[in-house]
């Protein structure tokens, strides 16, 4: 069968399975790749977008990144390692400016209040960019649109660095959180070409990154700003990004667009609206993601506040340091992706309420007394919130290969209205009944998770129920050899 003869709407299990149909170089020729597993499926065909095939895309490609049809592009550790770097740095435009809101008032003349309005800004422009530019990746060649992301945020990055205008200080913040969902842009790039067996064990390496972008730039904004002027880490930061925009461009990998026949954006915001009211599976995981969420942030608002009253009393920079317990959690979670690739997602998910409830509890009734009790918590929490993350990532994948960065749009909304939710009622509760309100709040949350993943089974596909029986090791395909005679055996 043709690409022509195909509906471009038409499902495909996932790019790294497909035979592929590219044009040749002027000889109206095409060639084909096959993926050892789908090469007795002549269906399975993708068409490559004119840009693919055009000039400007071959001279703005390397030969090293191009995407050869006969041999497609594994990910491979070392792309695993790229795209954590470019999460890791990319996601810390985010984090330079909290430890340095004093000195942003200072030099321009404000007060502490309306300087945090410059990172409240730059997280809007992070959600605002979640909702109407992570959908292009299912529409964009995406070499293209990840390097030109990085490339515009480092560059509108320069005028953060010079700029005595605290309007536009504030207008740019806004618009380079806007642009840095990069990191986002990685996971479902993951999700599409790591190979079934070690798909959890990749997004493990990104989110790792990902967590330890944000412990880097906290740490180096207060040690720099500390014996320096503040807009140096501005500078250090354009420089990384320039810097990280060579290495992608050196060795990105060329991969095809998921809809090279176009997309309507309009279309592909409101598929985002109708997955979430749809799709069973992206509910039960947005669900689970808002409660998680919920308790990772009214947890840390509030740490600070415990920190900061007797007993402990601690300063700024002791209260900093707990920062450094993410490096736990960077280690921690790759050793955990094999467990979560051997499993189906109910088991990962249900040991992930476990850990969480566990730090819960302790940090809630030892935390007014013991420090260990908030870092036991803090530990348990991260952990949990990281590996519920990366499972249901990886199970709301399956929806539908071709939509899956308006999938991780529709799953972030919902994780990040979580936030929102757990850092106020964390607040409020704090406020009037002191640590252990809050912390019976996160419990009600965990207890909430651990029901919204108990309520499918394993292999349900209907809104509830257990359907499908209950096995929870997932069930590896037998390979296919080619004997000596052409005949294929399992």
């Amino acid at each position: 069968m043709s690409a022509t003869d195909r509906s471009t709407d038409e499902k495909v299990e996932s790019p790294d399975d497909l035979i592929r149909t590219a044009s040749g170089s002027g000889k109206g020729t095409s060639e084909t790749s096959v993926s050892p597993e789908k090469q007795d499926d002549p269906d399975q065909t993708v068409v490559l977008s004119k840009y693919e095939t055009s000039w400007v895309h071959r001279l703005l490609t390397p030969p090293n990144c191009r995407w050869d049809p006969s041999v497609p592009h594994e990910l491979t550790y070392s792309l695993c390692i790229l795209y954590a770097t470019a999460a890791s740095f990319t996601v810390a435009n985010l984090y330079y400016n909290q430890s340095i809101l004093n000195k942003i008032a200072e030099t321009f003349g404000v007060s502490y209040e309306t300087s945090s309005q410059v990172p409240t800004l730059m997280q809007a422009g992070y959600a605002s960019g979640l909702i109407f530019v992570l959908p292009l990746g299912d529409i964009l060649e995406r070499r293209f649109f990840i390097i030109g992301l990085v490339s515009f945020t480092a560059t509108m990055w320069i005028a953060l660095c010079v700029t005595n205008n605290f309007t536009a200080f504030r207008a740019i913040s806004f618009i380079c959180g806007m642009t840095t969902v990069t990191p986002q842009l990685m996971v479902p790039l993951v999700g599409d070409y790591a190979p079934p067996n070690r798909k959890a064990t990749s997004l493990s390496i990104v989110s790792s990154g990902l967590m330890l972008g944000i412990l880097i730039a906290r740490l180096l904004a207060g040690v720099v700003a500390n014996y320096t002027a503040w807009r140096n880490i501005y500078w250090l930061g354009c420089a990384i990004q320039f810097l990280l925009a060579i290495l992608l461009f050196a060795f990105f990998p060329d991969y095809p667009s998921t809809n090279p026949d176009g997309l309507n954006y309009f279309k592909a915001l409101w598929t985002v609206i109708h997955m979430m009211l749809t799709e069973p599976l992206l509910i039960q995981s947005g669900l689970m993601a808002f409660c998680i969420s919920g308790v990772f942030t009214s947890f840390w608002t509030t740490l600070t506040f415990l920190l900061a009253s007797p007993p402990f009393e601690y300063s700024s920079l002791q209260i900093g340091l707990f920062s450094l317990l993410i490096l736990v959690i960077v280690i921690v979670i790759p050793t955990l992706g094999p467990f979560m690739d051997r499993y189906e997602p109910l088991l990962p998910l249900l040991c992930c309420g476990a850990i969480t409830m566990i730090g819960v509890i302790i940090g809630t009734f030892t935390g007014t007394f013991s420090i260990a009790g908030p870092i036991i918590q803090a530990i348990c929490i991260d952990i949990g919130h990281q590996m519920g993350a990366i499972v249901n990532r990886t199970a709301i994948f399956t929806i539908n290969p071709k939509a899956r960065n308006r999938l991780n749009t529709a799953y972030m909304a919902c994780a990040f209205a979580g936030q929102l939710t757990g850092s106020a009622v964390g607040n409020r509760l704090y406020a009037q009944g002191g640590w252990r309100y809050s912390g019976y709040c996160s419990i009600g949350l965990v207890i909430a998770m651990i029901l919204f993943a108990l309520a499918r089974g394993p292999h349900e596909t209907g809104w509830v129920g257990w359907s499908g029986g209950w096995e929870l090791r997932k069930v590896r395909p037998a390979k296919v050899e080619q004997r000596s005679d052409g005949e294929q055996t399992a």
